[in-house]
């Protein structure tokens, strides 16, 4: 029989997401897993598999955790500003570094991203009763309002001037 294990599992998937959402895959290596999650390195293999196997769960947890509930709050939305600010407040860092850095290169994180950004146009979409192109646009804003940071002065100065779309 073997060991128990000495770490909770899911302490270490959520410091993950927060790990990998902050510095993103190749700016975070195993031995900064190692320190920053409280686990063995040969406990990290078995447990995940690899670094990549982690990372993916940290991505799923997120999008599960962070985006879902944006998803859920979107929906009661009728106000396109409003959907902005929703969007712009979320945390969605790892799923903005995925964008970047891993999808181009990793079909697996290529697809739970693009369901993601899929599924939250598809809310904007439902929510303000706009056409598809629209919601999409919507979603390409606040996510480049949240690259670029302050994002309140952002988003007051999109919906001074473009709001309301609907």
């Amino acid at each position: 029989m073997g060991r128990p294990r000495a770490f909770d599992e899911d302490e270490a998937v959520r410091a993950a997401v927060g790990l990998f959402g902050g510095r993103a895959y190749d700016g975070v290596s195993v031995d900064d897993l190692v320190t920053h999650l409280g686990v063995h390195r040969n406990s990290l293999y078995k447990t995940f598999g690899s670094k990549r196997g982690l990372y993916l769960i940290a991505l799923r947890r997120h999008l599960t955790d962070d985006v879902r509930p944006l998803l859920d709050a979107l929906a009661g939305e009728s106000d396109a500003a409003a959907a902005l600010r929703l969007v712009t407040s979320a945390d969605l860092g790892l799923l903005l570094l995925a964008a970047i850095e891993r999808a181009p290169v990793d079909e697996e994180v290529a697809s739970e991203v693009a369901a993601a950004l899929t599924a939250i146009d598809q809310v904007i979409a439902d929510a303000l009763g706009v056409p598809a192109d629209m919601a999409t646009a919507l979603t390409a804003a606040a996510l480049g309002i949240l690259l670029r940071g302050n994002p309140d002065n952002a988003v007051n100065a999109l919906t001074e001037r473009l709001i309301p779309l609907t």
